[in-house]
Parts: structure tokens; C-alpha cells; sequence
């Protein structure tokens, strides 16, 4: 299957590897302990107006059709955009698809509301290095009680004394359409606001926009502290500071993201849900992309090389995996 992007293949087989973080620079002074929690202003004010937006606007506008347009477009944008766009293609790079499509996937995340694609890809590998260390700061662990955390998490950030050096990578960093997504990324609300004002006035707006981009903001952060707080395990990271777990109840709103014991484990493979029962609306996605003719190259555990460095803690924990469905 012919790609649109040659710096593509090139990063993904110049790579240190498949279960390597690799948009991070680490020489041995890097340390993940070390470093200060600070207000991050721009962030703060964006994530508790939308909230407070939510909160106060969202009764008096509530109509059943503005609910019905926060589903569906929460569910696009978190299923298209985050956890596949943001999460499995441009992070892991689990699968291959054409240029174009990338981009709309990287930019349905960018709706989410979180940050740009330089942000989130940083900010989720400088925690997947950290979490891998025997030591970490508690801001990249979720070390804290829930509330600190998501004070932490979604108005500050931490300032390591020395951190690793930080390139997405060719294809990405030199992509001019992400450069754009960065620097605009709380504007890109802007145009779909307008036609969701032009269409169904403020209570689309208001639903449309600030409760869902509220949802899904505050939906990453406490996904990211219930997966690293309690759950069940099938795999040990050896020498890991921490250590993920399964939830399976929210498998179908985290769209499968909550199997992340297992992502830990296998964090180069598309699919999340590697057990028989276990819902991965992400990985579903990708499936269809592919009788599409839209996704090829398809990583899942049985096609990726042999993953050292963790512990199966249940018997048979591989033989169960390599029995399931990884062909959608």
C-alpha cells in the first residue's frame, strides 16, 4: 500500500524501536525526579472557563437536540481524533494511513481541547519515560490524592530541573499544517462554534463547544488517574516506577483507552483490548479504516518484534493474548 509521506516510513524505521519513547533526546543527566509544579496560566483559564462555562450555561440552554450534538461530537473527537489521531497514529504510530487523512485525525484531536499535537505528544512521552524509571516526580505519576492531581494536571505543569530534549520527529515537527494546529490550536473551536451558533444558536454553542471540550479534558485526566490508581493486571513493567491497570467499566467511553496495563505491556500495538471480551472501540476504528483501504500496516503483538523487560502475572497471560482476535 503506497504512502503520501516518505518522512513517515522514515521515522517509523530510523525509530529506536517500536517500544521505545522516541520523540524524546535522554542523556544521563535527564532526571524525572527533580523538578517544580508551577500554574500554567494559559491552560488554567482555558480548561476552568470551559468548565465554568459548562457548569453555569449548560442548564439554562440545555435542549435535548444540543445534548445530542455534545454525544456525537464528544464521541468523534475523542474516538477519531484523541485516541486514534493523537494517541495510536502520531504517538505510537501503530498503523500507516494517507497523509490527508493523518491530518484530519490529528485535527479532530486538536478539537478535543487539550493542546496542540506538539503538547500532547511531549507531554504523554516525557510521563511514559518517566513512568518506566524506578524514580518520578509525583506530577508524572499520579502520586497524589485525586483532587491535587487534577489541580496538577489540568492548571499546572512541572518544570523539570533537566529534562529531556524534546523532537517530534521528521513528518511531524516539520509538518506545516501540526505547526499551524500548535500556535491556533484554542482558535480551531472557533469555526465550529460559528456554525454551531449559525445552525442552533447557543444551545449548540454552549454544548457544543464548552461542555464537550470540559468533558473531554477533565475524561483524559481522570482515565489517566483511575488507569494508574487500581485495576486489575495481567503485566509487570520490570523496574517500572509505575505500574498501569485495566478498568474495565470505562473501556466504552475511554474508547478502549482503559486497557492500559495492556498498553503499557505493548504500547507499539494498535489494539488496547488484547483479551477476548475486552471492548476497544479505538482499535474498532482502525478495522474499518482498513476495509476501507484507508489504514494498513496494522501493529498488533503477534506482528511486533518480541517485547523484553516485563512479567506476565497471570498464567498463560501470552498464550490467552495470541489466541484473540487481533484481525478486527
Amino acid at each position: 500500500m503506497p504512502t503520501e509521506s516518505s518522512a513517515d516510513n522514515t521515522r517509523n524505521d530510523a525509530a529506536s524501536g517500536p517500544y521505545k519513547v522516541n520523540s524524546l533526546i535522554i542523556d544521563p543527566a535527564s532526571d524525572p525526579l527533580a523538578g517544580t509544579v508551577v500554574w500554567d496560566r494559559a491552560r488554567s483559564l482555558w480548561n476552568g472557563g470551559m468548565l465554568l462555562t459548562a457548569v453555569l450555561l449548560g442548564p439554562l440552554y440545555f435542549s435535548w437536540g444540543a445534548f445530542a450534538v455534545y454525544l456525537i461530537l464528544l464521541e468523534i473527537t475523542l474516538l477519531a481524533g484523541h485516541s486514534v489521531g493523537f494517541h495510536r497514529r502520531l504517538i505510537h504510530r501503530t498503523f500507516q494511513c494517507p497523509l490527508w487523512l493523518e491530518r484530519v485525525l490529528v485535527w479532530l484531536g486538536t478539537l478535543v481541547g487539550m493542546q496542540g499535537p506538539f503538547w500532547v505528544i511531549q507531554s504523554h512521552d516525557f510521563r511514559d519515560w518517566a513512568q518506566r524509571q524506578s524514580r518520578c516526580h509525583p506530577y508524572l505519576c499520579h502520586g497524589q490524592g485525586m483532587l491535587k492531581d487534577a489541580w496538577w494536571n489540568l492548571h499546572c505543569r512541572l518544570q523539570l530541573q533537566q529534562p529531556p530534549g524534546f523532537d517530534p520527529g521528521p513528518g511531524i515537527g516539520d509538518d506545516p499544517f501540526y505547526r499551524f494546529l500548535q500556535r491556533t490550536w484554542m482558535l480551531q473551536q472557533v469555526p465550529l462554534a460559528i456554525l454551531l451558533y449559525a445552525i442552533g444558536g447557543m444551545p449548540w454553542l454552549v454544548w457544543g463547544v464548552c461542555a464537550r471540550v470540559a468533558t473531554g479534558v477533565s475524561m483524559h485526566w481522570w482515565v489517566g488517574y483511575i488507569c494508574h490508581s487500581q485495576g486489575p493486571q495481567t503485566w509487570l513493567v520490570d523496574q517500572g516506577a509505575v505500574q498501569a491497570h485495566n478498568v474495565p467499566w470505562a473501556a466504552i467511553p475511554s474508547m478502549g483507552e482503559s486497557w492500559h496495563n495492556n498498553h503499557h505491556a505493548f504500547p507499539a500495538s494498535a489494539l488496547h483490548g488484547l483479551y477476548p471480551g475486552q471492548i476497544d472501540i479505538g482499535y474498532g476504528f482502525i478495522c474499518l479504516l482498513r476495509r476501507l483501504g484507508l489504514a494498513w500496516n496494522i501493529q498488533t503483538p503477534d506482528v511486533l518484534p518480541p517485547r523484553q523487560g516485563i512479567t506476565a502475572l497471570q498464567p498463560n497471560a501470552e498464550v490467552a493474548m495470541r489466541r484473540s482476535r487481533f484481525d478486527g
